[in-house]
């Protein structure tokens, strides 16, 4: 069963209309209902087309964060073979909120590495809702230390609200965590391309994100943090959401135009969720194009592409 979005609410009744239409006619075989519901469909296909037409920034928050998005595991399941995955920083302790591992992507060999959410209520507690703790950031860094030794590209997939800012992370060193998965982004001399797939949220994003190329899936988001944090910060009311998200500028668009993201995925109408295999379909050949672009770059010339496209940023505004 679809879930629809506070802002879907009309489009929810009408394809529940025609639901119910063919529902009828599935119990009374002699009931003829294609000519009102292909109507209805016909309504409801307009409605989607124009819901989606011009999303607003909160909206684009909505979809990024809506449940039945594809998430990582259901990108590596489908885009990659021979996924062998790889657990631990041989220091603490295994974050499932972090998988990662050996791959082929199109029968190159590559290493994935991704922010996991879960798709149901125990999932979701088990990955601890995609937020990564110290551990999970000290295995990618383990693990893009191996890819770099071995000179397998590193492709990463961003769905995130953020590291996680328990007390127990901090204490493990959550901060020094980031920065040190910072740091091997910008250091290994192989191709990185990163993915944010939903949710690209503050620095436990940036972690897994500092790559030579940036993609965004159409209604993907990408802050320094959620619009509920900044209302509650600058206003002292979390329900200013909405103007948050304005001011933010985390939108693919807004951020393409800064030159902080490189490419914008196109989305199946009315999101990801509404067409998975469109949609994987669409991030691999976004992959693939990013990883021939950094084709026959040598170590040097990685690093130095990827130090230059951070350095430049700031340089870019949305006046111009």
């Amino acid at each position: 069963m679809t879930q629809y979005l506070d802002f879907e609410k009309p489009l929810a009744e009408i394809e529940g209309k025609a639901e119910e239409l063919r529902a009828l006619a599935r119990a009374n075989e002699e009931m003829d209902v294609a000519e009102e519901a292909a109507a209805l469909d016909a309504k409801a296909a307009k409605l989607l087309d124009e819901l989606y037409g011009d999303l607003t920034p909160w909206r684009k928050c909505q979809v990024a964060r809506h449940p039945e998005r594809p998430h990582c595991n259901d990108y590596v399941d489908a885009l990659f073979t021979e996924f062998t995955p790889l657990a631990g920083d041989r220091n603490f302790a295994d974050d499932l909120a972090v998988i990662g591992g050996l791959a082929r992507f199109n029968d190159q060999p590559v290493m994935v590495i991704g922010h996991e959410k879960g798709s149901d209520t125990k999932s979701r507690i088990e990955r601890n809702f995609g937020m990564a703790r110290p551990e999970g950031y000290r295995k990618a860094v383990r693990l893009m230390e191996m890819a770099g030794r071995f000179g397998l590209p590193v492709i990463t997939l961003i769905d995130t609200a953020g590291a996680y800012p328990g007390k127990g992370a901090e204490e493990r060193g959550q901060s020094e965590a980031i920065a040190r998965s910072t740091e091997m982004c910008l250091k290994i001399g192989v191709p990185l391309v990163s993915v944010i797939i939903g949710e690209g949220g503050s620095g436990g994003a940036v972690a897994f994100a500092t790559a030579n190329r940036v993609a965004m899936l159409e209604h993907s988001v990408y802050s320094v943090i959620s619009p509920e944090g900044c209302a509650s910060i600058l206003w002292k009311d979390a329900e200013k959401m909405r103007e948050a998200a304005e001011a933010l500028r985390l939108t693919a668009q807004d951020l393409h135009k800064l030159g902080i993201c490189d490419h914008i995925i196109p989305e199946p109408k009315g999101g990801a969720h509404r067409d998975r295999p469109a949609a994987v379909e669409s991030v691999r050949s976004a992959i693939a194009s990013m990883l021939k672009e950094l084709d026959g770059k040598d170590a040097a010339a990685l690093i130095k592409d990827r130090r230059q496209k951070f350095l430049d940023i700031g340089s870019k505004g949305l006046a111009a």
